[in-house]
């Protein structure tokens, strides 16, 4: 059985960036072969917390400088002298930056690299559209060989970093910059292809990931006040996505709600629609960001403004139960 945040956890409010640094050096105490390379970012993505942690881990940390596709080329090179290499930098930098060397020096050869950028999605915040990447799952999901995980809360982040380093080959873990509540125990192990049932219900399937968790589960409580019994999953790991799960709740339900803080093409919304255009036709609306860029505000501002929210998953739930049951 997954294990859950009881309800004193769930009043603690952590960033998923926040987990990095700290699981590098558990992983690093169990004997695994991580390394970390960094674009003069170590404290904002909390590596710099891997390096403080011993003398010889501190030796385990390459910062290359403001030059994100070297970052990549180092780390393609340590992981083939057995290394398992982690890179880290905004996500904006570390995936649009260095993609034709994640693509063709990483993904083609099939390296042990873990690509682990921080501050995606609108809740970067104030640094405004250019730093606010809004594009990086649909970039790494069509990447051949790629696994893509988003987690939730900072139990799901240390859980994706500690299972990224377990996992042969490329692995991109999203994070951000805003402290978010707990969802997951702190010593919670998620699978890669797995989608997790935080919340059963009879009507609706709401499917989200990263940030999108915390509204969705909001959203099911709005809903449940009128009386709609809503199901929620995390769709922790976007690729590769775990159709029985997915499959199973829709099935039952009968209309699905898909939300991601990302845009609407080639994410998480995708995902799950060509999912259940093949195998489960049923009504399916897509919650994101509409095919813009970002801009600066405050966190919870922008959710609102960009129609992320818990309101927005609401009014997405009962348009959906409406084609259901004209259909």
């Amino acid at each position: 059985m997954i294990a859950f945040a009881s309800e004193e956890e769930r009043g603690c409010r952590m960033a998923t960036r926040a987990a990095y640094g700290p699981a590098l050096t558990e992983l690093s105490a169990e004997g695994a072969p991580v390394v970390a390379v960094d674009a003069d970012l170590t404290g904002s993505t909390t590596i710099a917390k891997f390096a403080a942690s011993s003398e010889e881990n501190a030796r385990r940390v390459f910062n290359v400088g403001i030059a994100e596709q070297n970052m990549t080329d180092v780390a393609a090179g340590l992981a083939l002298t057995g290394k398992v290499a982690f890179t880290g930098s905004f996500a904006v930098f570390g995936c649009g930056r260095a993609y034709d060397q994640i693509r063709n020096t990483v993904c083609y050869a099939g390296l042990d690299v873990k690509i682990c950028p921080t501050h995606a999605g609108i809740s970067v915040g104030p640094d405004g559209g250019t730093h606010q990447m809004l594009e990086d799952i649909a970039l790494m999901r069509a990447l051949p060989g790629m696994r893509v995980l988003v987690p939730a809360d900072h139990a799901a982040a240390r859980a994706a970093i500690k299972l990224a380093a377990r996992t042969s080959g490329p692995v991109y873990v999203r994070m951000g910059r805003a402290a978010v509540p707990c969802v997951y125990a702190q010593d919670v192990e998620l699978e890669i292809g797995r989608a997790y049932v935080l919340r059963e219900g009879a009507d609706v399937t709401l499917i989200a990931c990263g940030v999108e968790i915390e509204e969705a589960l909001k959203a099911a409580d709005v809903l449940a006040a009128e009386g709609v019994s809503a199901e929620v999953v995390d769709a922790f790991s976007v690729k590769p996505l775990d159709a029985g799960t997915i499959l199973a709740s829709v099935g039952k339900t009968g209309c699905a709600v898909v939300a991601e803080e990302h845009s609407i093409i080639g994410g998480l919304g995708d995902a799950v629609s060509h999912l259940l255009a093949a195998e489960h036709p049923v009504p399916c609306e897509c919650v994101g960001v509409q095919d813009r860029f970002g801009k600066s505000g405050a966190f919870e501002e922008l959710m609102s403004a960009f129609g992320l929210d818990a309101q927005a998953l609401a009014a997405a739930a009962r348009r959906v139960q409406e084609r259901k049951l004209s259909s």
